[in-house]
């Protein structure tokens, strides 16, 4: 059998390949024709399917496009609330501040600089409050100063902070002494260029009052008239961070303060927390009414920020703790915090703070050496005895409520600052420490030359390398002790230094009279006082030792 040739081959292929194709087509029409004879009345609810499809899809593309022309809408109506409070408030200017100040009966200044964060976060606060007293009818200007810009108005109108306020009456100007809020900005202006009581007559005008207002002071009186009512009306005027108002309607009484019972005459605080009523129960005088507001107006757990860490700090509450945790964490603590904070209301004040703002968290924690800290730290304040304490225990609700007993009841020890004890057994110059102190200086039978530095001061530098030089100097005497502390890391009761570096020198016999000796003085001159300051009972032994001394070569001093 021969192998066929490539030309018989190629008329074999080509003729197969015309039959499959044949056979592909005459399929392929059959099938085509039996479905469209199954499927003939399906195709019309596959188009309906088809359509609603598609009009879900639309209504949703719909949906989306609303929502985003909502947005659009808030972001632009926010827009114009700002842009609206922008054109209330005048822009002063070297020009014109004169002008504006004496030019109106009541003008509030707020004088800012652009780069300023404290002013970035006001001015929002100060813009919606001119918006707040514009639709009240309230009788002031608002008015800002770019101080960067126009120095020369900012040194007539005395602005030398950021951010300031002024209040101006008929040009001249007074202390601002409100808070720095939009609503405390409000009611302090209100309450300088009006009737310091706002008065409700009806539910109506109360519920509306309630949509404005978290804080207030109810007094309800049958009539507006006698002394307890004009004691409440003084309290009001006299006090400059809360709206006062007033009913003779027990029913309106009722809407503002739901836990009254007296119908005869009733004072009591509202505020926006879960302790949200609290009432008075003393005689209606002045002084007392006040110091009840100053004891119960802020809630059981304060938040500190920057627009009311001046209210916070300046509280009459003179025992104080603080709670730096990070904002997470203190959003879970808080319901502990309060129910602790309930059994010492009006007797010690509790603020939150968050532990990741380093403006308002470092200078406290620094206190304690712990301003690099990430964890939650309780901590307290007697500002009456100027003390500090800190909570070194677990913290559990009743490690905390005990600290807060103690604290009350003045059984806390004081925490001091002080780094770990070194090994000086070496050292010319010994290093003192907070918890060494009392051993190393106080209690020492010793003379003590002391060096008081600090790691940031310029002057210390050059102070340490004379002390360095002294500590070789009278290396040998076994009376005399050369050491130094740095006060920035450690503390104690009997050392109070207000300049750095400082020279202190502790005699022997008398430690609790410590000698202060000029830092600007040169060795030779340190040198020499120490010398008069030895005592000779304690130079005798050594006398041989230091004319030795003397006559062999020194380090230059």
């Amino acid at each position: 059998m021969f192998p066929a040739k490539p030309t018989s081959r190629f008329i074999l292929f080509t003729l197969s390949l015309l039959l499959l194709i044949s056979f592909f087509t005459t399929t392929t029409s059959a099938i085509a024709s039996d479905l469209d004879t199954e499927n003939g009345n399906d195709n019309d609810d596959v188009d309906n399917e088809l359509d609603e499809l598609l009009a879900i899809d639309q209504e949703e593309q719909e949906h989306e496009q609303d929502s985003q022309v909502d947005d659009a809408d808030s972001k632009f109506s926010e827009a114009q609330v700002l842009s609206r409070a922008q054109r209330i408030v005048v822009e002063l200017n070297t020009e014109n501040w004169k002008k504006v100040t004496e030019g109106n009966e009541f003008v509030l200044v707020l004088g800012y600089a652009p780069w300023c964060p404290r002013s970035a976060e006001l001015m929002p606060q100060f813009a919606e409050a001119a918006t707040l007293l514009k639709e009240l009818k309230c009788p002031i200007l608002m008015a800002k100063l770019d101080a960067d810009r126009y120095p020369k108005a900012a040194a007539a109108l005395e602005i030398k902070g950021f951010p300031t306020l002024l209040f101006f009456v008929n040009g001249t100007a007074q202390a601002y002494t409100g808070g720095f809020s939009a609503q405390d900005i409000v009611v302090w202006a209100r309450k300088k260029t009006g009737a310091p009581v706002m008065r409700i007559n009806t539910v109506n005008e109360a519920e509306e009052f309630l949509k404005k207002y978290q804080t207030f002071v109810l007094g309800m009186f049958k009539k507006f008239e006698g002394s307890d009512y004009e004691e409440f009306v003084k309290t009001a005027a006299a006090d400059n961070e809360i709206q006062f108002v007033e009913t003779s309607n027990f029913e309106v009484a009722k809407v503002l303060y739901p836990d009254i019972k007296s119908t005869d005459h009733f004072l009591g605080i509202v505020k926006s927390e879960p302790d949200r009523y609290t009432g008075y129960e003393e005689t209606f005088k002045m002084d007392k009414i006040l110091q009840f507001l100053n004891y119960n107006k802020f809630p059981l757990v304060t938040k500190l920020t920057d627009i009311n860490s001046a209210s916070v700090h300046s509280s009459p509450i003179k025992l104080q703790v603080y709670v730096f945790a990070k904002a997470d964490d203190l959003k879970s603590l808080l319901e502990l915090l309060e129910d602790i904070a309930r059994k010492f209301k009006g007797k010690i004040m509790f603020t939150a703070v968050d532990i990741a703002d380093e403006d308002l968290a470092k200078p406290f924690l620094t206190l304690f050496g712990l301003e690099e800290s990430k964890n939650t730290v309780v901590t307290a304040f007697d500002n009456k005895a100027i003390s500090k304490f800190l909570l070194e225990s677990d913290l559990t609700p009743s490690n905390i409520e005990e600290f807060c007993s103690r604290l009350l009841h003045g059984t806390l020890t004081p925490y001091l600052k002080s780094q770990p004890i070194p090994d000086n057994t070496n050292a010319n110059v010994q290093i003192v420490v907070g918890k060494t102190f009392d051993d190393l200086v106080l209690n020492s039978h010793k003379d003590i030359l002391l060096e008081v530095y600090t790691p940031w001061c310029v002057r210390c530098e050059t102070t340490s390398k004379q002390i360095e030089k002294l500590a070789k100097h009278f290396k040998g005497l076994d009376n005399l002790v050369i050491a130094k502390i740095d006060a920035s890391a450690n503390e104690h009761p009997k050392l109070q230094v207000e300049e750095y570096p400082t020279l202190l020198f502790y005699p022997a016999g008398d430690k609790a009279n410590p000698i202060k000796v000029s830092a600007r003085s040169s060795s030779k001159n340190i040198a020499a006082f120490i010398k008069e300051q030895l005592k000779e009972k304690d130079q005798s032994p050594k006398d041989e030792q230091l004319k030795e001394k003397d006559q062999a070569p020194k380090d230059e001093l």
